[in-house]
């Protein structure tokens, strides 16, 4: 039987991250990644890594503070994932999980089972019952709101990166015939072979999606993503009972109930959970649960480190969605061949920090 190592205490850094590609999409531009480092100590000697994204610096300290309060409600427990979501779920319940409590929570989680598959000598993947195998990827990190001359080169240079199959061009913009020229643009560079995902960030009311979905119709986009509101699961149904291309939605989820309301209304063809917003890797086993109880197809947002593992062990494994957000900090980052990226092989889920790195972008 297994020594069961224990919690010693939790250490949570800030850090602003330089992009090679900043977001500009119809929500908003992203200046840096504002990133928060957790490290889970055990009385092993044994550490779980994991960070968390938070959109806007103005939320980094307050989740900082959450993470080493949060800690002390476990210092001393037992390295049972299961066990610490459900104590900290308990203790948290008038005041619920949402927002920024809920990315410090997920945090936890995501360290604890990175702590715990590390201390069984296994990859997070093999612990959680799947295999080290590769994953297929697209990449995300660029093909934002720009001048659509723009496009194509990057559209170009993106493939070429890692010898990508698959790539996301972002729509939005205030004239619905600039968004079909750049997916006429972006197609005519890359050929028919190649999977065009594209994203509206949210940008539509129910009308207006309807009608620039339909002229997007006949241009062989793999699916359209977040065409409305996130919450709204009866817009996002009416919109995809009206188009012929694949909706894709999910990376706003928060747990796995608000999962089965959107999967109960049909409000989408893909789903695409988001590991911090879904509740860590506790959250995500229950998500990929009701996506194979739904018969759906099940990817990824953000977060390739975590999630390439989730994924390898997901019943309706989908997409990967490949992003470099985190590369400028870690000592290892996710590498992409032949438009897969691989499980790592190594205890845990693999991620180690660059200190060095960290210390230069590290918020004070």
């Amino acid at each position: 039987m297994h020594d069961q190592p224990r919690i010693r205490a939790i250490r949570a850094r800030a850090v602003l991250a330089p992009f090679r590609h900043p977001p500009a999409a119809a929500t908003g531009t992203l200046p840096s990644a504002p990133l928060v480092l957790i490290d889970l100590e055990t009385d092993a000697g044994i550490t779980g890594r994991a960070y968390v994204l938070t959109y806007t610096p103005h939320a980094q300290k307050p989740v900082v503070d959450l993470l080493h309060s949060l800690g002390g409600l476990i210092e001393g427990d037992a390295l049972a994932p299961l066990d610490l979501e459900a104590k900290l779920t308990r203790r948290l319940t008038l005041l619920g999980t949402p927002g920024l409590v809920g990315l410090a929570v997920a945090g936890i989680d995501m360290c604890a089972w990175d702590a715990l598959a590390q201390a069984r000598g296994v990859p997070l993947a093999v612990l959680l019952g799947g295999t080290v195998r590769p994953v297929r990827t697209y990449n995300s990190c660029g093909l934002w709101l720009k001048p659509v001359d723009q496009l194509p080169d990057e559209a170009e240079a993106l493939l070429a990166e890692g010898g990508f199959g698959a790539v996301k061009l972002r729509l939005g913009r205030e004239d619905p015939a600039d968004d079909l020229a750049a997916v006429r643009a972006v197609r005519r560079r890359i050929g028919d072979t190649v999977h065009l995902m594209s994203d509206y960030n949210q940008r539509n009311s129910w009308n207006e999606a309807i009608a620039r979905g339909r002229m997007l119709d006949d241009e062989g986009l793999y699916w359209i993503e977040e065409p409305v509101r996130h919450d709204d699961y009866e817009g996002s149904a009416r919109v995809a009972s009206a188009l012929r291309t694949p909706i894709q939605t999910g990376e706003n989820l928060l747990g796995s109930f608000e999962m089965l309301q959107a999967l109960q209304a049909r409000a989408m063809d893909f789903v695409m959970p988001d590991v911090q917003r879904i509740g860590g890797v506790t959250g995500w086993l229950r998500a990929a649960s009701l996506a194979h109880a739904f018969g759906m197809e099940m990817s990824s947002h953000l977060f390739p480190e975590f999630s390439v593992h989730l994924l390898a062990a997901t019943p309706t494994c989908h997409w990967l969605e490949y992003v470099d957000w985190a590369s400028p900090v870690l000592a290892s980052p996710v590498e992409v061949r032949n438009g897969f990226v691989d499980v790592p092989d190594r205890p845990g889920a693999g991620i180690e920090w660059n200190e060095a790195a960290i210390r230069r972008h590290l918020v004070p």
